[in-house]
């Protein structure tokens, strides 16, 4: 899983924190040997709560390895949080949770 999700309710505001683990290559960085190292990151970030969108993130390759983001939006606590990501390579991943 490359998803680490909380989510807290405080008066009727959920507050999401989210740490995921990805490289988000540039596409200009150089391995050992000299070749440039392929652009690989996430492109898309999704999270519904309750069956509806509540934050769409169109990222590209200004985000740094391993990005924390945090976002907040009108939810109660209980209700479900779903977070998904996909990237440039067609590869994705998502978890659950329920707000606190």
């Amino acid at each position: 899983m490359s998803i680490r999700i909380r989510a807290a309710e405080r008066d009727g505001i959920v507050t999401v924190r989210a740490l995921m683990t990805h490289p988000m290559e540039t596409g200009t960085a150089k391995d050992s040997a000299g070749n440039l190292i392929p652009p690989h990151h996430i492109q898309t970030v999704l999270a519904e709560s309750e069956g509806n969108t509540v934050m769409t993130a169109y990222w590209n390759v200004t985000i740094s390895r391993n990005p924390f983001f945090q976002f907040q939006f009108e939810g109660s606590s209980g209700d479900n949080l779903k977070l998904s990501w996909t990237d440039n390579k067609g590869e994705s991943d998502s978890t659950e949770t329920t707000v606190g």
